[in-house]
């Protein structure tokens, strides 16, 4: 990798303000980490001040920083520092991990199996009867998908993915290692002796240019559907029940636990650690702080956090007084027995 400072200005319709359009660029970096040749860049001014002493050939900036930068550290001006590196990133990614076009010869591939155009079937992969594949999709090796699914076109799943029967998983989705999808869902009715298994018989709809990260699991609905909508997000060791309804570009951080039936909008965040109670309803564009206990439903927009979850600026001055509970308690111990005395000196 060779290119000109000058040239990755162009990529991200940036402006050099300083340093040399010809530097060339050999690699990209953090700043932290970064040597000769690498492009950064700053997403925030708090940051700024490592520029002073990183090694890296060109930065890329949101605004000209009001501080002393090395010589030869070329200055691009960008309008989102973060994004423009995201398109510096996807021009320079060569090459990713693959699977030859074709079957495998230890694949086992069930009646009635419809493969699109130049898709890639590693070896040991298990795809049940009466399922479809999309163009130019590549299902890595040790995969199992049950019958009656359709997988969109160039959707990628990675090793050790179970998809089990009846799911339906639209285009340029990415599901990584170890996820399930369509499992049962967490069913049972108590009837004074023993929990009743009810049968999970519904399926999971995902929609497209959906990432699922490993080890996430996503139930089959009791009736009906499980969906996740187009666009969503989902991050490592998410667990989402059963007729939960997830809607479009939404990001839901990892260890985040969605309880059944739950019904969450579009455009929603849900930071890590986070607990959705079933048969609730958040709103759409909803912001959910990490760690936070979601226990009734959300309207549109709102930012909450904490446990139970409320408005996340009220969850922060509970936080700091939660710190004087001791000292209060203290007090009051204090204030108790000086009113007991008085009230035996009056006796």
């Amino acid at each position: 990798m060779q290119i000109k400072a000058i040239q990755i200005a162009q990529w991200v319709n940036g402006t050099i303000i300083r340093g040399e359009e010809d530097t060339l660029i050999t690699g990209v970096n953090s700043v932290e980490d970064a040597k000769e040749g690498d492009l950064i860049f700053i997403r925030d001014k708090k940051y700024e001040p490592l520029l002073t002493k990183t090694l890296a050939s060109a930065v890329l900036l949101g605004k000209d920083p009001s501080i002393t930068l090395p010589e030869k550290l070329v200055c691009i001006l960008v309008k989102n520092p973060e994004i423009s590196f995201i398109q510096v990133l996807q021009k320079l990614v060569i090459s990713q991990p693959s699977v030859p076009k074709g079957i495998h010869p230890t694949a086992i591939i069930g009646e009635n199996v419809q493969l699109g155009k130049d898709c890639a079937i590693g070896p040991f992969v298990f795809i049940g009867k009466d399922t479809q594949i999309g163009e130019n999709s590549i299902i890595f090796p040790n995969v199992y998908i049950g019958e009656n699914c359709l997988l969109g076109n160039n959707t990628c799943i990675f090793p050790n993915v179970t998809i089990r029967e009846n799911t339906t998983i639209g285009s340029q989705c990415v599901i990584h290692s170890g996820v399930c999808i369509g499992t049962d869902g967490f069913g049972f009715v108590f009837n004074g002796t023993e929990w009743i298994k009810v049968p999970q018989i519904g399926r999971v709809v995902i929609g497209d240019n959906v990432e699922i990260g490993s080890n996430t699991c996503i139930d089959r609905a009791t009736l009906g559907e499980t969906r996740i909508g187009k666009g969503t997000k989902i991050d490592n060791l998410v667990q989402i029940g059963h007729n939960v309804k997830i809607g479009e570009n939404c990001a839901i951080a990892a260890t985040t636990g969605i309880a059944g039936s739950a019904v969450i909008g579009n455009g929603v965040r849900i930071g890590a650690g986070s607990g959705i109670n079933g048969h609730i309803t958040i709103g759409n564009n909803v912001t959910i702080g990490a760690w936070s206990g979601v226990v009734k439903s959300l309207e549109d927009g709102v930012i909450v956090s904490g446990f139970p979850a409320v408005d996340h600026n009220r969850a922060k001055r509970i936080l700091v007084a939660q710190q004087y509970v001791p000292e209060l308690l203290k007090r009051v111990k204090d204030l108790e027995t000086k009113i007991q005395k008085i009230e035996n000196n009056c006796v």
